[in-house]
């Protein structure tokens, strides 16, 4: 059972980022001036609950500044790097939160 419903949510997730009604985790950082954006997410409660982990590792990583946005929208780059001025297409499969 949890199969089908993982293969449900994954379909309904492709499914909802290709329209963009997708829940994505904006998070700009101040220091380095970077973007990043992760999901998507089948709603912003999984995002919200992910974003935790990601907030973690950017500040093992010494990043400061930290802004984080759970919204609904369609990312054309995944990674902006405003201190190069340069943009990182990251290919991450789509982010299940929670317990399925």
């Amino acid at each position: 059972m949890k199969t089908i419903w993982h293969n449900l949510k994954e379909v309904l997730i492709n499914t909802f980022d290709y329209i963009g009604l997708a829940w994505w985790v904006e998070i700009v950082t101040q220091n380095p001036r970077c973007t990043y954006y992760f999901g998507p997410f089948l709603s912003s409660s999984d995002a919200t609950l992910a974003s935790k982990g990601y907030i973690e590792d950017l500040e093992i990583e010494g990043a400061q500044g930290i802004i984080v946005n759970v919204k609904r929208c369609k990312p054309s780059n995944l990674t902006i790097a405003d201190d190069l001025g340069e943009r990182f297409d990251r290919k991450v499969q789509p982010a299940f939160g929670g317990q399925i």
